[in-house]
């Protein structure tokens, strides 16, 4: 199961670079399970069929870059987790008011390193725990459009 998650992440990076080269300035997300993704904005169903094509090929091919996407939770979370982090151990051991706000600018300092750090290790999670840029027998099976109330999305299922 954590395998289909991954290939199919990765499908919906390349997906998104994809579109994003075609329809530039369009705001687009995804949300990946083991039975496929989401894709979320304003894009036609053709036009989306076609990107997961190509992208599965693509992937196919040996593009596995493609599976990296610079806006993925992925980075968020581990920098989040590092800037929070680090900035939890700032403040350890400071009991009074006065301690807190005398290590304000050392809490800063680490959370601003924490969000350093994650710049080279956000994708490298990505690259090796949350994505994968190797389909693997990954086939599509449909690609269909899905109504939330006014948000646009469409399923792109899977199978393999």
């Amino acid at each position: 199961m954590i395998s289909r998650i991954r290939r199919n992440h990765g499908l919906e990076h390349a997906t998104i670079h994809i579109l994003s080269q075609r329809l530039p300035n369009r705001t687009l997300a995804g949300y990946s399970s083991p039975g496929g993704f989401f894709i979320f904005g304003e894009v036609s169903t053709a036009e989306l069929r076609e990107a997961v094509v190509q992208a599965l090929a693509r992937m196919s091919n040996g593009e596995r870059q493609l599976a990296i996407h610079e806006h993925c939770g992925t980075n968020y979370v581990v920098a989040g987790v590092l800037a929070g982090g680090l900035g939890w151990l700032g403040m350890a051991g400071a009991k009074t008011k006065r301690e807190q706000v005398d290590r304000l600018p050392l809490v800063i300092a680490l959370a601003i390193l924490g969000l350093i750090a994650s710049q080279p290790l956000g994708p490298a999670v990505q690259e090796h725990i949350t994505t994968s840029g190797d389909p693997a027998g990954l086939s599509i099976v449909d690609v269909y459009p899905v109504r939330l109330g006014n948000l646009p999305l469409h399923r792109i299922v899977t199978r393999g």
